[in-house]
């Protein structure tokens, strides 16, 4: 079992950053899956990892291919590595993400990064019953040392049905659920990023286990499974 990001993956990144094109990658396609292989095991390690105090039901590394339609960005190749973690539905909700980035933008996040409309409305419904615990869980500080602020896109004004003087509009407003928490390179190359990572990823829980609690119940606390 691989425990550590190969350090050939920055290199071959950094040299696809410059060589963004379908000939240069062709010659070097056996270089990128030797890599890709290799990455692909770390990224089955954070699973088995993740699933001694969670449950994760499946990983997916995505693909190296850009989706070109609808980018100004023609350049045909991702210049990193994603992998997301998906907890076991209907009743646990939430995600583990990680990126693998050369030049120091490497990054793991967790939360909802897309929630569908109804789980948008559920969540800012409870919000403004009731904001405490979730502010308690999110500024907790040994939870705020590792993962800092929420993050995510948000609306500049109250949605529609919420008053914008409400004490938790900050909260209410946005459409993304998003921690996220960077590495830089030598810390991804470092033989503990492995422990690392999964040891942030176990200080989330709270977080999860509030979005669940609230995502499978209505604001009677009543079970919708």
């Amino acid at each position: 079992m691989i425990n550590c990001i190969p350090k050939e993956t920055f290199n071959f990144f950094k040299s696809l950053e410059v060589n963004n094109n379908k000939e240069w990658f062709a010659e070097h396609k056996n270089e990128f899956k030797t890599i890709q292989t290799q990455v692909k095991v770390f990224y089955a390690a954070i699973k088995e990892a993740l699933n001694e105090h969670d449950e994760v039901d499946a990983f997916k590394l995505f693909r190296i291919y850009r989706d070109l339609r609808f980018s100004k960005n023609k350049t045909p190749y991702k210049t990193h590595f994603g992998g997301s973690f998906n907890r076991k539905k209907p009743k646990l909700r939430g995600s583990y993400y990680l990126r693998i980035s050369p030049n120091n933008q490497s990054f793991i996040a967790c939360g909802f990064w897309e929630p569908n409309k109804e789980d948008l409305f559920r969540i800012r419904k409870e919000l403004e019953l009731d904001a405490y615990e979730f502010r308690e869980i999110i500024t907790n500080k040994a939870f705020k040392n590792v993962w800092g602020s929420l993050q995510g896109d948000e609306l500049k004004s109250a949605p529609r049905g919420f008053n914008k003087t409400h004490p938790a509009i900050d909260l209410i407003r946005k459409k993304q659920f998003i921690f996220i928490k960077p590495y830089t390179d030598k810390e991804v190359l470092n033989v503990s990023f492995l422990e690392d990572i999964n040891n942030a990823f176990g200080l989330i829980r709270p977080y999860f286990d509030y979005m669940s609690d609230v995502l499978t119940t209505n604001l009677n606390g009543e079970s919708i499974l």
